[in-house]
């Protein structure tokens, strides 16, 4: 593999740069996107824009095979508990959905066992939200309208 040493960003480039990150994720370009949120962080390791986008643009990439768990390890750098559990729930949801998507043997009870992990999510962040933020709980009414529209095990019997 070939190695090169990145060129540093400024931090004066930071709000730009994030802007062009969002517009990649928009545009359906996630590994770009993902890209420039890591030269942010370079710039700026805190910064929860960036680290918020990040883990959305690797989230975009689940249905090329990309892992939950590397949206899932930057978890920690999100100090604050109900964005944390909100992303977790996020992840676990997304993760879900490009489950489903592969249709292969057993995806349907993944899919199921991610998106209980989703809704537990979801429930932890709805105790700890923000006064008037529902984000978590227009997310947990998602997941359980997915499950009850039967994407899960109990859905598919034998003969249907």
């Amino acid at each position: 593999m070939v190695q090169f040493k990145l060129k540093p960003i400024s931090k004066k480039a930071i709000p730009e740069a994030l802007q062009k990150a969002k517009r990649y994720r928009l545009i359906q370009e996630p590994a770009l996107a993902e890209s420039i949120c890591l030269d942010i962080l370079q710039a700026d390791p805190a910064n929860q824009d960036a680290i918020l986008t990040l883990l959305l643009a690797i989230t975009d990439q689940f249905r090329e095979g990309v892992s939950a768990e590397r949206a899932l390890e930057l978890l920690p750098l999100i100090p604050e508990a109900y964005t944390r559990e909100y992303y977790t729930g996020v992840v676990w949801e997304r993760s879900a959905l490009a489950t489903l998507r592969q249709a292969t043997p057993g995806a349907e009870a993944k899919a199921h066992e991610k998106l209980v992990k989703a809704m537990d999510c979801f429930e932890r962040a709805e105790k700890i939200r923000p006064s008037g933020n529902d984000d978590a709980i227009l997310r947990w009414n998602t997941c359980a309208r997915m499950l009850m529209r039967g994407h899960h095990p109990q859905h598919h019997k034998q003969g249907e």
